[in-house]
């Protein structure tokens, strides 16, 4: 006896309704925190109970939630560098390694030093972040200068320039700048330090404990420096035509190979403003694994959020809680599990974006002749 109901699966050939991304995305993340709880259920645990105190451990005081804007500052920002490369179709792998470059330069500014020491902080700090942009935006101008001039895939270049980042800034930490044989640097002078709301807590009580920094101001500037890029100036109408249809930019007479440095450029001035928030915001100092590998989930950000800068702040957001939760929840794997089912649901739900999935009523005559069949 055939099934009354079949599954028909058809390429799209109508634009995508505005409202199926942010559904997808939505339906992404409710996916992952279900399957979770299954998980969690069939080892035993009460996900209500541990999701409950995922809540209380991000969001259950301004305390909490600022320790996770925190950790969402720096994703806000390898998020939006992914964006603007992805929406022109190049694979900029190599955030993390932008992300490195751009401390790395940010904190010369303070270890040669670049500026007087005793300068004002709002100088010092003014300066570690256009180094920092600087740094990124050089190390994005080699994978896009092979790209454009020689073909090279972008993938393979960003992706190894990763290594070659976290290597050149561990040979500076161990050997020129090491503090007293650690694996750090001495830390900065405190007109170094990106202000906190705790540096307050003297003439707002209420400030006492919060310890969001400045560099979250950059990543809220940033994501709308990004929207207005993308879809208000005539840059961003050549780097989603560029996306879209390569073959009509080129007809259009838009000079492919100069966007795709300057994409490569602004993806990684934007990555490696986040290295430069994190030294001066975060840890005060140039050290080893200073980044838990915030330039690949970011990737995961900028995916989630479908290349939407806005989207970018709250999906980060939503990460940064699950770092937060990582050391706070235990077992300690639930944070890191949740982001691997939310990945796996995020490549998934992209099949909706390509294909219309319906449900059809089969015919009594199409049943019969199954039946023959």
């Amino acid at each position: 006896m055939a099934f009354p109901l079949q599954l028909s699966v058809e390429k799209r050939t109508e634009d995508v309704p505005k409202w199926l991304p942010a559904a997808t995305s939505v339906g992404s993340v409710v996916a992952a925190f279900i399957f979770s709880g299954i998980v969690l259920w069939l080892i035993g645990s009460q996900p209500l109970r541990v999701y409950e105190f995922f809540f209380r451990a991000t969001f259950g005081s301004w305390a909490s939630f600022s320790d996770t804007m925190v950790k969402a500052t720096p994703l806000i920002l390898v998020g939006l560098a992914c964006t603007v490369a992805f929406k022109m179709k190049l694979w900029n792998i190599g955030a993390e390694g932008q992300f490195y470059i751009g401390a790395f330069f940010a904190s010369l500014v303070v270890l040669v030093p670049l500026v007087p020491l005793d300068s004002p902080a709002i100088v010092i700090i003014t300066f570690m972040a256009v180094m920092g942009m600087i740094g990124g935006a050089l190390y994005g101008f080699i994978p896009g200068f092979l790209k454009a001039r020689f073909q090279v895939n972008e993938i393979i270049t960003t992706l190894m320039l990763n290594y070659v980042a976290i290597l050149w800034n561990n040979f500076w930490i161990f050997n020129q700048w090491s503090d007293a044989g650690f694996q750090m640097t001495p830390t900065f002078e405190r007109s170094a330090w990106l202000p906190r709301l705790s540096d307050y807590a003297r003439q707002y009580p209420a400030f006492s404990g919060i310890t969001l920094h400045l560099g979250v101001l950059f990543g809220l500037v940033a994501a709308v420096v990004v929207w207005w890029v993308l879809q208000r100036s005539r840059w961003g109408y050549e780097i989603r035509l560029i996306g879209d249809n390569p073959n009509a930019a080129r007809y259009a007479g838009i000079n492919i190979a100069r966007n795709i440095i300057l994409v490569m450029m602004f993806s990684g001035a934007l990555a490696g403003l986040a290295g430069m928030s994190e030294v001066s915001g975060v840890v005060h100092r140039l050290q080893e694994r200073i980044s838990p590998g915030y330039g690949f989930t970011g990737i995961i950000v900028a995916w989630l959020a479908k290349l939407n800068p806005f989207g970018v702040v709250l999906v980060s957001i939503l990460f940064g809680a699950l770092i937060v939760a990582g050391r706070e929840v235990q077992p300690s794997g639930i944070a890191q599990m949740i982001q691997g089912f939310v990945l796996f649901a995020v490549i998934s739900s992209d099949v909706l974006l390509r294909y219309k999935i319906r449900i059809v009523r089969t015919t009594s005559s199409e049943s019969t002749a199954g039946e023959a069949a």
